[in-house]
């Protein structure tokens, strides 16, 4: 059965996005889509954050609640995410999961809601092109229902519409323990492989303030008889 990449909290973003590709607000701030942050577009990130996540041994994930929300990361921009887990097994398809995380000063956050990722892994045949596997990711994604989004108390609107962004194809590194035969897919041996696409929404935060924080994110796939439900408590630290 095909794995739903469920994530929702990775905020990235920030100093390099020019002033007016802040979404203006009282509270955090909200990097719109179209806008380059750090060097690199939200497709870009997209890619990024899937390289991320397939690259990290189950043994120690942060997505399976394996390990802590700085495992893996390196650079200007964080990854956070939802919750891994084999769609046919019990209690999957409800994910209320509760986690806590300190961040670095500085450090940007890349979020997705919810997310599908396909790759040359699953096709299993090489007539397939990027076009197919984009195909397949966004079939699931167009389902996607009551998705909402918080950071500290402020909702942001429209995610469907302003948020949703197809990844560039791109390369990744599997570990020999790695999520797709965590979830019940391969089995797949550790290894470079290409071509994989991401669909999925997303949110890019600045920065945060010192101090503590909330994300709250919320989401639903009917098809697949699946809901995230996700709070971080962030604590952002000198």
């Amino acid at each position: 059965m095909k794995r739903i990449v469920v994530v929702a909290v990775v905020l990235f973003l920030a100093v390099l996005a020019v002033p007016s590709a802040m979404a203006q607000s009282a509270g955090p701030k909200v990097i719109k889509p179209d806008s380059v942050a750090f060097g690199r577009t939200y497709s870009e990130w997209s890619a990024a954050w899937q390289q991320w996540a397939l690259s990290i041994p189950v043994v120690n994930h942060p997505l399976f609640d394996n390990g802590d929300c700085s495992v893996g990361q390196s650079g200007p921009v964080w990854f956070l995410g939802g919750k891994f887990c084999a769609i046919n097994t019990p209690g999957c398809g409800t994910n209320n999961v509760v986690r806590t995380c300190s961040v670095p000063r500085g450090k940007a956050l890349y979020i997705p809601i919810l997310n599908a990722e396909w790759s040359v892994l699953e096709m299993n045949d090489p007539k397939f092109q990027i076009a197919d596997l984009r195909s397949n990711a966004a079939i699931n994604m167009d389902g996607a229902a009551n998705l909402s989004f918080e950071i500290d108390g402020a909702a942001i609107p429209h995610l469907q519409d302003r948020f949703r962004v197809q990844s560039t194809a791109f390369v990744f590194t599997l570990p020999d323990d790695n999520l797709f035969n965590a979830v019940g897919e391969g089995p797949y041996t550790g290894g470079s492989y290409f071509p994989g696409v991401d669909d999925g929404v997303y949110v890019m935060l600045a920065p945060l303030p010192l101090g503590p924080h909330t994300i709250h994110f919320h989401g639903s796939l009917p098809v697949w008889q699946f809901t995230l439900d996700i709070t971080y408590y962030l604590n952002v630290t000198k």
